[in-house]
């Protein structure tokens, strides 16, 4: 009783099985000239996508920051977002003609953040009216919420931060940005 069950379904299942293998067959040749081709075409067009995202940040710096042996934090962006957060976004730049090495201080001292590598884990923003001090979130297992793993940078070369912090009150407009071995520098905030 099972065995012609059995071979009900595997007969079944083969005629299945030919009649999917005729489907791919036949529609082989019309995806390769058809429109699927083209959306394969995008992919290739992706590596254009580094320059849309350059044209994303503004063509000048909202501050440029000058910091130790020819490394300099251009500031691009300063965002709040409805989550209670302000990021910070910018490159940091090598303006000297030979390799820099990113300074371990800009990780700050505090052990948990210098254990994940060095990162920008040691910027705060100082709020003088409202009297804090804001340092740069960190996520459950102490690693900043910050660019990390930030090694050297080759003459002339640059690369993309970004640094989160706790928003300061809606109140504050100003805010004055401090890393280490760095010039503080004063960010407007919208």
């Amino acid at each position: 009783m099972n065995v012609p069950y059995a071979r009900g379904g595997f007969i079944a299942f083969a005629v299945a099985a030919s009649v999917a293998v005729a489907g791919c067959g036949a529609d082989a040749e019309p995806k390769a000239t058809n429109k699927p081709a083209t959306a394969s075409q995008k992919p290739q067009q992706t590596p254009s996508a580094p320059p849309e995202q350059a044209s994303e940040e503004p063509a000048e710096a909202l501050v440029a920051i000058k910091g130790a042996k020819g490394i300099e934090l251009d500031i691009h962006s300063v965002d709040r977002d409805a989550g209670g957060f302000l990021t910070i976004k910018g490159r940091l730049k090598n303006l000297s003609g030979s390799v820099s090495a990113i300074p371990p201080q800009i990780s700050g001292d505090e052990t948990e953040v210098v254990k994940h590598g060095t990162s920008l884990g040691g910027a705060t923003l100082i709020d003088s009216v409202g009297k804090k001090r804001y340092y740069v979130l960190r996520d459950t297992d102490g690693r900043p919420l910050t660019t990390t793993n930030l090694d050297s940078l080759g003459p002339g070369k640059s690369t993309a931060v970004f640094m989160q912090f706790p928003a300061p009150p809606a109140s504050t407009t100003e805010v004055s940005f401090q890393l280490p071995t760095f010039e503080p520098a004063t960010l407007k905030l919208s």
